[in-house]
């Protein structure tokens, strides 16, 4: 992870939690206080944004110490310790809500990406997909996430490939046509993936000879006529309502990929506790 992307996160939240004022109850509670705390798993799953969390106690206070005891990546159950932090009361107690709410959020990415992870593998070999439904300005963190919890990134954004939707094909009146135009434009500077609502669409985009091929809320059946039509090339990516109740009969149907946006559209945060250790 790379600060950069990080860090104009971490400063934004601060100021919406702290402004000009500060932490008022701590800093009426406590003066040159030490403040020894643990943090806790109250949940099962996969850790992900230990990096972020620490620097957000750094950037309120840099003399704040911070001792990972687990990696980003590793499974935790609840009662697992995962972190102890050492500073000034009021210093831990100003950065506490708003690193636990970036590793709440990473965490439960990342868990939901295993999930889906794990339960395609029991039905086949299709990779899973992230995609760009990303809360706007943590589109990097939560694509890292996404990779700790071992899926894989889909395209970045719109600048680094070319996805031809619905609107798109609607819009230039069939999928060769608008296929002809994204070459006519950009040669073959970037890859092109079209979206089909129908087996006569995959044929289409077959014969195009294009990179990969969207099966948009496919039923299973004609998933598994896709299949047989392309026979592995262009590789195939179902998309559409998938989730941990349906991946696994999605990827028995031998597509290559499976696309979910529910990875980081619609993740339950990862339950953490951060504990006064008190002499």
């Amino acid at each position: 992870m790379v600060q950069s992307e990080y860090q104009p996160l971490v400063d934004a939240a601060l100021a919406e939690d702290l402004s000009d004022a500060g932490d008022v109850t701590s800093a009426a509670l406590f003066r040159d206080e030490a403040m020894n705390a643990t943090l806790f798993s109250k949940d099962s799953g996969v850790l992900a944004g230990t990096e972020v969390f620490a620097a957000v106690f750094r950037t309120v206070d840099p003399t704040t110490k911070i001792d990972l005891l687990a990696a980003d990546g590793e499974r935790l159950e609840p009662g697992a310790r995962v972190a102890t932090v050492r500073g000034a009361a009021v210093s831990v107690l100003s950065a506490e809500r708003v690193a636990l709410n970036f590793l709440g959020y990473l965490s439960g990415i990342a868990t939901a990406a295993r999930a889906l992870v794990d339960e395609a593998a029991r039905g086949g070999h299709a990779v899973i997909l992230d995609t760009r439904k990303t809360l706007p300005g943590f589109r990097a963190l939560a694509k890292y996430a996404v990779g700790v919890g071992g899926a894989t990134n889909h395209r970045m954004g719109l600048y680094d490939m070319v996805m031809l939707k619905d609107n798109h094909i609607d819009r230039a009146g069939s999928i060769t046509d608008a296929v002809a135009r994204v070459r006519s434009r950009w040669a073959d500077r970037f890859r092109i993936e079209v979206e089909c609502r129908t087996l006569d669409d995959v044929q289409e985009a077959k014969a195009l000879g294009v990179d990969v091929i969207m099966l948009d809320n496919m039923s299973l059946d004609d998933m598994r006529a896709a299949v047989a039509i392309c026979g592995g090339s262009p590789p195939l990516e179902a998309s559409g309502n998938i989730d941990v109740h349906t991946v696994r009969e999605v990827s028995a149907t031998g597509v290559d990929f499976i696309s979910s946006g529910a990875i980081t559209h619609s993740v339950r945060s990862f339950d953490f506790s951060l504990r006064s250790v008190v002499a």
